[in-house]
């Protein structure tokens, strides 16, 4: 007994301790959301006139603002940051007196469809545009990646670290290919498709690109390569034809052979360039650091145009991801919560306009006719004006094909119109391991989308109907929205996939531009010249949620050699994307699993 209650007094004494800690770390959470507005209000204050806005390219730029900004609580750098919340700070900087030139460091950390080449188009256009103004930008390399150094060309002076290098040798895409290992586990695929350059099955059924999967992604970095060599090649005053020439010469382009071949301007180490910026910004004290505020805290301080108070408004909703059926995850577009956003957006009559940004590779057939269907129903009583970022192909294209106009960047990875199947069977698999299956049925098809055995060629017909229908759909629904005729729209598909710039020519998207451009151009059509907000959407999540989700997937960092570690999060990328594969009838419209360019 005394046991027993020694043991009770201590579980309620820590049950007491547990409950009082939780208290504290709760309000001191409160007490931080109650401080933020005040730090954000006042963090403008303190900027001394002739500081540098620090740009840290360190994160993903992705096009959705955060559901949850921990980064409020905490001076850390995030591992996101938002493409207009960028964008807005570059151009609201240039018009500050006391901003004297933007300094660019750091390396771009791809993640998902983030960080693509459409939205670093964007990013150089606003950074050319803060040059007119006078004010200069300086960057900073040591190991550059293509985006890194396709970013950093547009600044007027660019610095690389004497032992650093620009890894620029081209575009690659590559293919793994799983049907060597399904056919050794005893795994059955079947599928159906419509579409000759519809390649996403590839990699189930093949082990290498067939001939029309080669052509077409050849053609398609071809055109993307050839943008960013144009791009560069006017930014640094090199003929792009030169530029290959080193390219090809050097593969890792080291900073002396960088500097000949006037990629860069200057071979140096930092902290002769943090010198250089203590002079230009008046510092001279050898403790002292330059005037500088980070880009992320001047974005915080600026006044927040996305909110939910009264007055005309233009929506955005961001379409960001592989498009699944239902809720959908962090990083997927679910049908059912998207559509409930734009109906959200549809029925708030101080929305006068709304911009589908869509940076998806598509997915599901389903989901994608659910959100398109809420698309069709707004165009009804408001403008639907579509931004394409770095993808809007296959399903991202379904969503797309019938809003008012549709705005894309040279780069952007678009089309793929065309659908497929695929069909999964366990039975070798199983028998090997002397598990077996029996059944009973009252009508011909019943169980036909079993994983248990391969489809019967009849129960494969019924699927190729259905498959062949829906891109019957998809073709109309293409011909309708574009006013192309069916018969036109079929050249052009076939599942193939276009740039950004082809795709203007083929009369797929209307004008080249980005989310800014877009934005404009639904406030000039409902007539939105004295301003407007602009009210985002998926909203953001509330703390207590937020919370949640963050405990729920914390993991602990992985020791593993570098080697392994790129292995691990690739397997574990494709892995992720086979968990968006939640189609009800097994039908998608999207892009080859490859898709990300490196």
């Amino acid at each position: 007994m005394k046991n027993f209650l020694t043991s009770m007094v201590g579980t309620l004494v820590a049950l007491f301790i547990f409950s009082f800690c939780s208290l504290l770390v709760m309000a001191g959470l409160i007490g931080a959301i109650v401080s933020l507005n005040a730090r954000k209000s006042s963090s403008h204050e303190r900027i001394e006139t002739g500081s540098y806005l620090v740009f840290d390219l360190s994160s993903n730029l992705v096009d959705a603002p955060p559901v949850f900004e921990f980064g409020d609580f905490s001076s850390a750098h995030r591992d996101t940051l938002q493409l207009r919340s960028v964008i807005r700070a570059i151009h609201e900087a240039a018009a500050d007196s006391r901003i004297a030139g933007i300094f660019l460091k750091g390396s771009l950390t791809p993640g998902g469809v983030g960080s693509g080449y459409a939205a670093l188009q964007e990013v150089r256009l606003a950074l050319i545009q803060f040059r007119r103004t006078g004010k200069p930008v300086k960057a900073y390399l040591d190991f550059a990646t293509t985006r890194d150094y396709y970013l950093a060309s547009a600044a007027d002076e660019i610095n690389l670290n004497p032992y650093g290098l620009i890894y620029m040798p081209g575009l690659a895409v590559e293919e793994t290919f799983f049907a060597g290992a399904l056919e050794k586990y005893g795994v059955g695929i079947q599928v159906t498709r419509v579409g000759k350059y519809k390649s996403f099955v590839e990699p189930f059924v093949r082990k290498d690109m067939s001939p029309e999967n080669r052509e077409e992604t050849q053609r398609l970095i071809g055109d993307i390569w050839q943008s960013l060599l144009a791009d560069i090649g006017r930014a640094r005053d090199v003929a792009p034809a030169r530029i290959q020439a080193t390219v090809d010469r050097e593969g890792l382009i080291r900073a002396e052979v960088a500097k000949s071949a006037h990629l860069v301007d200057k071979v140096a180490y930092v902290d002769q360039i943090l010198d250089e910026l203590k002079g230009a910004t008046g510092r001279t004290g050898p403790k002292e650091v330059f005037k500088q505020v980070t880009l992320e805290a001047y974005a915080k301080a600026m006044p927040d145009l996305a909110d939910k108070s009264s007055g005309p408004a233009i929506g955005i909703a961001y379409a960001e991801g592989d498009i699944v059926e239902g809720e959908g995850d962090n990083g997927q577009v679910g049908g059912l919560s998207f559509a409930r956003d734009l109906r959200r957006l549809r029925e708030d009559d101080n929305v006068k306009a709304i911009v589908l940004r869509v940076n998806s590779p598509g997915g599901s057939a389903t989901a994608a006719e659910q959100i398109q269907r809420e698309v069709r129903l707004a165009r009804k009583v408001k403008p639907v004006i579509v931004s394409m970022g770095a993808y809007a192909a296959s399903g991202g294209y379904w969503i797309s094909a019938e809003s008012d106009r549709i705005f894309a960047e040279p780069t952007t990875i678009t089309g793929s119109i065309g659908v497929f199947g695929i069909q999964f069977d366990v039975q070798k698999l199983a028998n090997d391991f002397g598990i077996t299956f029996d059944s009973v049925k009252t009508g011909k098809f019943a169980g036909a989308l079993t994983i248990s055995r391969p489809k019967t060629p009849e129960e494969m017909a019924v699927l190729q109907r259905m498959v062949d229908w829906i891109y019957g759909q998809f073709i109309g629904k293409v011909a309708g929205g574009r006013k192309l005729a069916p018969e036109y729209v079929e050249t052009i598909a076939q599942g193939r996939v276009w740039s950004g710039k082809e795709a203007l020519k083929l009369g797929l998207v209307d004008e080249l531009g980005g989310l800014g451009r877009a934005v404009a151009f639904a406030a000039e059509k409902v007539n939105l010249k004295g301003g407007y907000r602009l009210v985002e959407y998926p909203e953001k999540k509330g703390l207590a949620e937020a919370l949640a989700e963050l405990l729920g997937k914390m993991e602990p960092e992985s020791r593993a050699p570098a080697l392994v570690a790129a292995a691990e999060k690739r397997l574990e990328a494709e892995a992720q994307e086979l968990k968006g594969f939640n189609d009800s009838q097994g039908i998608y419209a999207r892009l080859p699993m490859e898709a990300a360019l490196h």
